[in-house]
C-alpha cells in the first residue's frame, strides 16, 4: 500500500471524527489546547486501535479467504462509504450540552461509534497484508490532528462543514474500494 493510499484512507477514516469534533466545538464557549486534544485523544486513539484489532481479526481467516479478499475489501469499503454519505445527507441533530461534552463515557461512545469502520478496515489491511503498525499510528495521528481542527472549525464556523466532511469521506472508501477490486480483478 502506497503512502498516498493509506493517506486517503487516513482522512476517509477521520470524516466521522472530523465531523464529530466541529460538533463538539460548538459548545465549548472557549476552545484551549486541552480541550482539543482530548478530543483528538479519544478520536485518534480509538481509530489506532480498531483497525490493529481488525487486523487481528482478519489474519486469523486470511488463508481461508484468500481467493476472494479483494471482493471483501471492495464490499466493506463501499458499504462504510454509502453510509458515510447516506449519513451526510441525514437532518440529525447533534446538540451537546457543554458540560457532558468532555465526559469519559461521552467520549468512549462516540469515539467507539466514529471508528467502528477503522474496525472493518483493519480486517481488509489483513487481507492486503499491509505492514499494520505505522499503518494504524499513521490513522491515528491523521485522525487526531483532523478532531484537533475540526474542534477549533466547529468552534468559530458551526456546523457548516460536517455533512460535507462526512460525504467527501464516503467518497474516499468507495473509490479505495474500488481501485482495490480493479487492482485484483482487471490487473491480475
Amino acid at each position: 500500500m502506497t503512502f498516498f493510499e493509506l493517506l486517503f484512507i487516513s482522512v476517509g477514516l477521520s470524516a466521522d471524527a472530523f465531523a464529530v469534533a466541529v460538533c463538539k466545538g460548538l459548545p465549548i464557549k472557549k476552545v484551549n489546547a486541552k480541550n482539543a486534544g482530548i478530543v483528538g485523544l479519544y478520536f485518534g486513539g480509538f481509530q489506532a486501535i480498531m483497525p490493529l484489532i481488525g487486523y487481528y481479526l482478519g489474519v486469523q481467516f486470511h488463508g481461508t479467504i484468500a481467493a476472494f479478499d479483494h471482493w471483501i475489501a471492495f464490499i466493506l469499503l463501499g458499504l462504510l462509504g454509502i453510509n458515510m454519505i447516506r449519513e451526510s445527507m441525514s437532518d440529525k441533530d447533534d446538540n451537546v450540552n457543554e458540560d457532558k461534552c468532555l465526559d469519559f463515557n461521552n467520549m468512549c461512545a462516540l469515539s467507539i461509534a466514529t471508528s467502528i469502520d477503522a474496525l472493518a478496515v483493519g480486517i481488509t489491511f489483513a487481507f492486503l497484508q499491509v505492514n499494520i503498525l505505522p499503518a494504524v499510528s499513521f490513522i491515528g495521528l491523521v485522525t487526531f490532528v483532523l478532531s484537533v481542527v475540526g474542534v477549533k472549525i466547529g468552534n468559530v464556523f458551526g456546523t457548516k462543514y460536517k455533512s460535507r466532511a462526512e460525504f467527501a469521506g464516503g467518497l474516499i472508501l468507495i473509490a479505495i474500494g474500488i481501485k482495490i477490486l480493479m487492482e485484483h480483478t482487471i490487473l491480475s
